[in-house]
């Protein structure tokens, strides 16, 4: 009897379990409506406009790089030209200055030979003067004509740009700080100085 009871109460129990379950509903998911023909063909034009202005925006930034890399390129080319034509002038000017600057040591020596025996009353040396002389000015007309010429010295206004003063002295009639004597001539190439005159002026002062 109490075995019948508990089995009957048992079967009760889970009947007001099963009954007290909530049923679950399924979600109910509404779907977004779909887009037109229309629709879509609006948006394909959209996103073809869009790609059209991009690939614009793109042409015309390499436009723009290409132009400013032709000017840049344009530039360098003139300053390479100009850059070309004074290393060329300069060349042609002093490509020689080494060998004339040798030289000057031969008109030197011609010079002193001639001031040495100018004064000498034998008749051979006049004559070995004046062949010497006369090949000492023709020496001077070549190198002139390669650009080299004497700095102007004596009697000139000292100019430490040009001349190299070894002493001074007073001079009566003589500018301050005038060139009075020359010991060694100076020269210059094509307005380069190769060699300051040295020379004596008057102090005056």
């Amino acid at each position: 009897m109490k075995m019948s009871k508990l089995i009957v109460f048992g079967v009760k129990r889970m009947t007001e379990e099963k009954a007290e379950e909530k049923v679950i509903e399924p979600e109910i998911v509404e779907e977004e409506p779909k887009a037109t023909s229309e629709e879509e063909s609006d948006i394909a034009q959209e996103e073809d406009s869009n790609v059209e202005e991009l690939d614009a925006a793109k042409s015309e930034d390499v436009e723009e790089d290409f132009k400013a890399k032709f000017f840049y390129l344009a530039a360098e080319m003139e300053n390479f030209k100009k850059r070309s034509e004074r290393e060329r002038d300069n060349l042609l000017k002093y490509g020689n200055e080494k060998v004339l600057s040798n030289l000057i040591e031969v008109v030197d020596n011609l010079d002193r030979t001639v001031d040495a025996i100018a004064n000498d009353e034998d008749d051979k040396i006049k004559n070995i003067f004046i062949g010497i002389d006369m090949v000492r000015k023709q020496f001077l007309e070549v190198l002139k004509g390669s650009g080299l010429e004497k700095v102007e010295a004596l009697g000139e206004t000292f100019d430490p740009n040009f001349h190299e003063a070894m002493a001074q002295q007073p001079a009566e009639g003589k500018a301050d700080q005038e060139v009075i004597q020359v010991f060694q001539p100076g020269y210059q190439l094509n307005g380069r100085l190769l060699r300051p005159a040295k020379v004596v002026i008057a102090n005056n002062g």
